[in-house]
């Protein structure tokens, strides 16, 4: 189930990957309240839909990057990370849930069907967590077409 606009977003500690952390780096939500973070949950590193939403964030980050500490996260390992980060050239950190704990916490570990076949993976969904630790908007299920979109109108 997925955290409500005004609970408190869930906490976690991942590995992050990022130009400037070094490669045992982790991140803790709890340790970034104070500021606004934005959790943007897509399905696969390096997959067609995730690198249009990818490069968009990328495109668009000057407009965004002064609003909110931003982060992808996907159950890709760290290794995949750092290949669609160099690929892409993409300006913000990754977080690798491989465990699908963020995933399942925020509620967008779930059953999926593709070409006619079930399985379970990540919902594409964004959470933005307000300085206090809040939940303050959800994106769910979003096309990688207008997520920046989204994103911007909601991060004013």
């Amino acid at each position: 189930m997925k955290p409500a606009i005004g609970s408190l977003a869930p906490d976690f500690t991942a590995p992050v990957v990022a130009e400037g952390h070094g490669d045992d780096a982790t991140v803790t939500l709890s340790s970034l309240r104070g500021q606004r973070v934005v959790l943007v949950f897509y399905p696969k590193d390096d997959t067609p839909g995730c690198t249009k939403q990818a490069c968009a964030l990328r495109d668009g980050w000057d407009d965004i990057k002064a609003t909110a500490r931003i982060f992808g996260v996907s159950v890709d390992p760290v290794k995949s990370h750092r290949k669609f980060i160099a690929k892409y050239d993409l300006p913000y950190p990754l977080l690798a849930d491989e465990d699908q704990a963020i995933a399942n916490a925020y509620g967008v570990w779930v059953e999926k069907t593709m070409y006619g076949k079930t399985f379970m993976g990540t919902e594409r969904s964004t959470f933005v967590i307000g300085a206090d630790g809040m939940i303050e908007a959800v994106l769910e299920k979003v096309s990688p077409d207008e997520h920046l979109a989204l994103l911007r109108e909601v991060l004013g």
